[in-house]
């Protein structure tokens, strides 16, 4: 039986999906705000531009060269219960445009699951259901039962290697800099998105 805290979370869930795009439409918008050297979210600069810019040629050299092992894709093509999978994001998050692409890959390998991608500042309340540690960290994927709509699981804004670069260098110098984004652009290229694939895997569980 759903709890009345299920029951509001499955309404807001429902509400998100109404506004919710598939991956394919999603990268198409990117592409488009590209074009029109503009990005997602109410700030718009030159600054937001060039990330989704950089991030659309992220997303185009992942969704070409990402590998997912046999041995998981078979883990993953054997799930067989009804899942929704809902990533909140915005085209300029760094992170997002590592995750998104693996998100989507290990999502096409099963039928049962359904990827949509919303938007975070157009779905506030959902986003506020979500907080790291207090908060609106991206991306961040939601696992829910396709009928009930009751949350399975969480995923994100990073897999917990990068997480844990992310927490070392803070701790060392106390804040996020160009070198740490830097070393994390490289910790996502060599990883080649294989902890991402592991940790969802595990999630479907």
């Amino acid at each position: 039986m759903k709890t009345l805290k299920d029951a509001a979370i499955s309404t807001i869930i429902n509400e998100s999906l109404k506004r919710a795009m598939s991956y394919t439409k999603y990268r198409e918008l990117v592409a488009q705000l590209v074009s029109d050297k503009a990005s997602t979210g109410e700030l718009q600069n030159e600054e937001m531009a060039n990330y989704t810019m950089l991030n659309d040629k992220r997303m185009k050299r992942w969704d070409k060269t990402l590998k997912i092992s046999e041995p998981i894709s078979t883990q993953i093509k054997n799930l067989s219960s009804k899942q929704t999978w809902i990533v909140l994001t915005e085209s300029w998050c760094g992170d997002a445009a590592h995750l998104l692409p693996v998100m989507n890959k290990v999502a096409e390998l099963n039928d049962t699951i359904e990827f949509k991608v919303v938007l975070r500042d157009q779905n506030e309340e959902l986003m506020d259901h979500f907080l790291t540690h207090g908060g609106k960290s991206i991306p961040k994927l939601v696992m829910v039962d396709t009928e009930t709509l009751r949350v399975k699981n969480t995923f994100g804004p990073r897999p917990i290697g990068a997480i844990q670069l992310v927490t070392d260098y803070k701790e060392k110098h106390g804040e996020i800099t160009a070198e740490l984004k830097e070393d994390l652009q490289g910790w996502y290229n060599k990883d080649k998105g294989q902890s991402t694939i592991a940790e969802l895997a595990a999630l479907m569980q």
